[in-house]
């Protein structure tokens, strides 16, 4: 990796915080997807950072951060993110968020408007879309006892028989982030319904005033 970039670490009344840091120039914040942590965005920040000041957290709950016991949500994600934006004294900052990160994001932009300059977006969470499908998907994939886990490998053998093992897979893979990753599995999942739609964005981005760029994969979930 290359030699300019720096770990860093610091204590925030929420937990500490992780990030990459590197560069010089427009302030860039990288925040994370669901199912990642800051060395997601190593590779992008190797390319910007000539022209850019980089900053790649990990999220409280995720990577090297630290991961309290507490009750975790969007708002408390914004918060830590304020808090740490506040004491790197960064106030005008350009958020660049995937997947969980975008959710986190666009929810700072909402609350603390004039302090974002802009946002880029790749597949965010945080919009209705097929939310029910997928809250009640993941509820029975981490169900203890687990059952769901026994019955997809009790048919595993058949359904490769006749082809249809790919699916398994996939519900495997999926059960298996959803546990390696407890954090995303609480702030996307593992929450009642209703405290999971009251963040959501869908009725908030009509009052979302800052310049957007959006980027969503065909096959993103």
């Amino acid at each position: 990796m290359y030699s300019q970039l720096r770990n860093s670490r610091v204590k925030l009344s929420l937990g500490q915080i992780f990030w990459h840091e590197v560069g010089q120039g427009p302030n860039l914040v990288f925040l994370h997807g669901s199912w990642d942590d800051s060395n997601q965005w190593l590779k992008t920040i190797a390319y910007l950072h000539p022209y850019y000041h980089c900053f790649a957290p990990d999220l409280l709950g995720f990577g090297d951060s630290e991961r309290p016991k507490m009750n975790y949500s969007i708002d408390l994600e914004v918060e830590c993110l304020a808090q740490y934006l506040d004491t790197l004294n960064l106030r005008q900052v350009y958020l660049i968020g995937h997947s969980l990160g975008g959710w986190v994001a666009t929810s700072y932009a909402l609350k603390y408007p004039d302090r974002v300059q802009g946002l880029v977006l790749l597949a965010p969470e945080g919009v209705n879309t097929g939310l029910r499908g997928r809250w009640l998907a993941a509820r029975w994939l981490t169900a203890q006892p687990p059952v769901a886990y026994w019955l997809l490998r009790s048919i595993y053998p058949i359904a490769k028989l006749f082809g249809g093992q790919t699916k398994i897979d996939e519900l495997l893979k999926f059960r298996k982030q959803l546990i390696d990753a407890k954090v995303a599995m609480k702030l996307l999942f593992g929450r009642r319904r209703a405290a999971i739609k009251a963040e959501l964005l869908d009725d908030k981005l009509s009052g979302l005033n800052t310049p957007l760029l959006l980027l969503q994969n065909s096959q993103a979930q």
